[in-house]
C-alpha cells in the first residue's frame, strides 16, 4: 500500500503517508530507514497511484519513502503528484526534501495547504549522505518562507552531535515556522550529542521558533 495511515515513529501530526515516486534515492543517506529492505529498485513513477482517493481533513506526508524532490526526479513526475494533491484541497500536505531549492522552482504548483520541510541534522560536515550541503538547504528553506506562501519546517532528526552556538545560528538563518527534533531510532551508530546538550539546544531554539520534541529523544537520556 502506497497510501496508508501513519504508524510507528512518524510525526504525530501526520495522519497518512502517500508514495507515488518510489525506488532508490539519489541522496543515499547513511541512516535512511528504507535500507532495511536491502538494495532498492531504480527510481520509478507508480502510475496507478494517480487514481488514489486522498479523502479530506487529512495531513499527508507525500514522498516519505524517497526524496521526490532530488535532482534526478523528472519535473513531470512531481507536477503530476502536485496536481493530484490539488484535487483534494481539503487536506494538508507535508513535502520534505534535502534539496529544498527545488521547492522554489516549483512554487507555482505548490498550494497554500502545504508545509515545506528540510532536514538539518547538525552544523557539522559528517559526510553521511550525497544530499546538498547543509548551508545550501538552510538558505533554500529560508527562501521558501518568502517565495512560497506556506509553512516551513526544519527537522533535526536524527540529531547528530553539533556545536551549540553555530547550530542555533544556522536554524535561525533557516527561519522555520517550527522545528522537529528527534533521535536516531534505528541505532546506526551516528555521533550523537548528550541529552543535556539537546535540552540546551531546545531552550535556545524556543527563543525564536516553535519546537516539537520527539519521544525517541528519551533514549539519549539513558545512553548519555
Amino acid at each position: 500500500m502506497s497510501f496508508r495511515k501513519q504508524t510507528g515513529n512518524m510525526y504525530d501530526w501526520v495522519t497518512h503517508t502517500w508514495n507515488v515516486i518510489k525506488g532508490k534515492c539519489q541522496h543515499d543517506c547513511l541512516y535512511c530507514y528504507m535500507k532495511i529492505w536491502g538494495e532498492l529498485k531504480p527510481l520509478r513513477f507508480d502510475e496507478k497511484e494517480m487514481g488514489r482517493v486522498l479523502g479530506s481533513d487529512n495531513f499527508i506526508f507525500v514522498g516519505s519513502s524517497t526524496d521526490m524532490w532530488a535532482k534526478d526526479v523528472p519535473d513531470i513526475w512531481i507536477q503530476k503528484v502536485l496536481r493530484h494533491c490539488f484535487d483534494y484541497r481539503r487536506n494538508e500536505y507535508l513535502f520534505q526534501s534535502k534539496n529544498p531549492q527545488r521547492f522554489i522552482t516549483m512554487q507555482g504548483s505548490i498550494g497554500v495547504n502545504c508545509t515545506l520541510g528540510t532536514t538539518i541534522e547538525t552544523n557539522r560536515d559528517y559526510k553521511i549522505s550525497n544530499a546538498p550541503k547543509i548551508i545550501d538547504r538552510t538558505k533554500s528553506i529560508r527562501e521558501c518562507k518568502t517565495q512560497v506562501i506556506c509553512h516551513t519546517m526544519v527537522t533535526i532528526e536524527p540529531i547528530i552531535d553539533f556545536d551549540l552556538y553555530e547550530f542555533v545560528d544556522l536554524i535561525k538563518l533557516a527561519a522555520p515556522h517550527w522545528v522537529n527534533i528527534g533521535a536516531d531510532s534505528k541505532n546506526h551508530g551516528l555521533p550523537e550529542p548528550s541529552y543535556q546538550k539537546v535540552i540546551e539546544l531546545i531552550e535556545a531554539l524556543k527563543k525564536f521558533t516553535e519546537v516539537r520534541k520527539k519521544s525517541n529523544l528519551e533514549r539519549l537520556k539513558k545512553v548519555y
